[in-house]
């Protein structure tokens, strides 16, 4: 037991620092303050605009679709389910997973910041903030990687497998600002709000569900 209290608490302070971070993220928000943030972003990101990146970012927005999270979600159950058979790491994932959606509508209807309308490329409705596209990549690459990590035994396979998960995370939250339909504070927020639950849930699995 006492093996396991240190990531518990690891997971638990990483959570507050997290959800701190994004509180202030927020009130930078309601302010104005991250106003000058947010433009000089979007001028660098849609100053690359051609018809090629375009395709590219339209992708990987794509990848972060609700219906491809729904598709990817399934694959993550089945497999942690029938491959590995573990039930209790199956629980943590739809924990993590389900969670964020849940925190990303009560958030987005919290503070109901208004799409960016200055150059869209695509056309979608609803609120801005925080990004739904970042915080589920982030939740659902995160809890997977978090939960394949062990069974995992080559080193170099652990490093390829967060090195995708980041860039599939990264290159999701920047195509919505490529694309006109997120702030980057967005995104911002978006991580931090979906890194907070996860690491809620992670001290949860570490605490109550982790075989011993």
């Amino acid at each position: 037991m006492e093996s396991r209290r240190g990531p518990i608490k690891i997971a638990l302070i990483a959570g507050l620092v997290f959800g701190v971070l994004f509180i202030a993220v927020t009130l930078l928000i309601v302010t104005g303050r991250i106003a000058p943030f947010d433009d000089a972003v979007i001028a660098a990101v849609q100053g690359m605009e051609n018809d090629r990146l375009t395709s590219v970012m339209k992708f990987f927005t794509l990848l972060g679709s609700s219906l491809m999270a729904v598709i990817l979600s399934v694959a993550a159950f089945l497999f942690l389910m029938i491959v590995l058979k573990h039930r209790r790491e199956l629980l943590m994932f739809v924990v993590a997973v389900g969670g964020s959606e849940f925190w990303n509508v009560l958030l987005k209807n919290l503070v109901q910041r208004a799409r960016p309308n200055m150059h869209r490329l695509i056309e979608i409705s609803g609120y801005s903030f925080p990004s739904g596209h970042s915080m589920g990549a982030f939740s659902l690459y995160g809890a997977f990687a978090f939960l394949l990590w062990r069974h995992i035994p080559a080193f170099a396979g652990k490093i390829a497998m967060i090195v995708v998960g980041v860039a599939l995370t990264l290159m999701i939250g920047i195509s919505r600002i490529y694309l006109g339909v997120h702030y980057p504070s967005d995104v911002l927020g978006g991580y931090l709000a979906s890194a907070s639950w996860l690491m809620f849930s992670i001290a949860l699995f570490e605490k109550h569900w982790r075989r011993a």
